[in-house]
């Protein structure tokens, strides 16, 4: 599995709402690519946005993020945003699942 945890920038004043229905509207998108796990948009106390993108492997990820349809994705959201978002890449090593509850390790 592979794992894309990106921190948003500040968002253009009055924004939000905006934002927030980008990424509702971009899961509807980056769903439909093969590898894809899952998409979620986090706020923090503070206010500042996060998403976590998880796909089967770091292959899947770039085909998607090296698609038109993603340039697409980044032409509309891109003006809402006060600089560019800061993306960090993980491999998963071990992970918790609710339905076992029990770590299982990952090679």
């Amino acid at each position: 599995m592979f794992v894309n945890l990106v921190r948003f920038p500040a968002l253009v004043e009055g924004r939000e709402a905006a934002f927030v229905e980008w990424f509702e509207h971009s899961n509807t998108v980056y769903r439909e690519f093969p590898g894809f796990v899952l998409r979620r948009l986090l706020r923090a106390a503070d206010g500042s946005y996060a998403a976590v993108v998880e796909h089967e492997s770091e292959a899947t990820f770039m085909a998607m993020h090296t698609s038109p349809e993603r340039q697409r994705m980044w032409d509309e959201v891109e003006p809402l945003l006060e600089g560019l978002p800061e993306p960090a890449f993980f491999d998963v090593v071990d992970e918790a699942l609710p339905e076992a509850c029990t770590l299982q390790a990952r090679s």
